[in-house]
């Protein structure tokens, strides 16, 4: 197993797996459950990691975190349909799923 991706905030790192599993690459989560243990253990180390099941993948896989990468530093877009604001990263309006 190899180490794909980890954040502080853990709602990252399932969105990373979400779209990641979604390229039908199989994935496990570690330290999901650890932020109790700050304090025992560093805050880094408590990080939820995401991990790669199948080490064949993980070219596949950094494929795309970069893709994920350089949706970030994309400026956000309006919906043409309700006109709500939505983040570079959504490919639908998350309001009414307009597609962009």
């Amino acid at each position: 197993m190899k180490l794909i991706y980890t954040h502080e905030n853990g709602f990252l790192v399932n969105n990373v797996k979400n779209i990641i599993e979604a390229n039908g690459i199989e994935t496990i989560l570690k330290n999901e459950f650890s932020s109790g243990a700050i304090g025992e253990v560093s805050a880094v180390d408590a990080w939820v990691e995401l991990w790669l099941v199948n080490d064949e993948e993980f070219e596949v896989a950094q494929r795309i975190m970069t893709d994920i990468k350089s949706k970030a530093d994309e400026p956000d877009w309006l919906c043409q349909q309700c006109e709500e604001e939505n983040d570079a990263s959504f490919e639908l309006c998350w309001n009414c799923q307009f597609e962009h």
